[in-house]
């Protein structure tokens, strides 16, 4: 087993080959208008 990774097939590595993707936020933070309203449907 070696110590260090093999770098030459890094280096010739084709990023041509990688697929396009879309990057999807899907943890927003809350506004203040959002806590407010979750806070008052808690106390109802």
């Amino acid at each position: 087993m070696a110590d260090k990774p093999d770098m030459g097939e890094i280096a010739s590595f084709d990023k041509a080959k990688l697929k396009k993707t879309e990057m999807q936020e899907k943890n927003t933070l809350l506004t203040k208008e959002t806590t407010e309203q979750e806070k008052g449907s808690e106390i109802s």
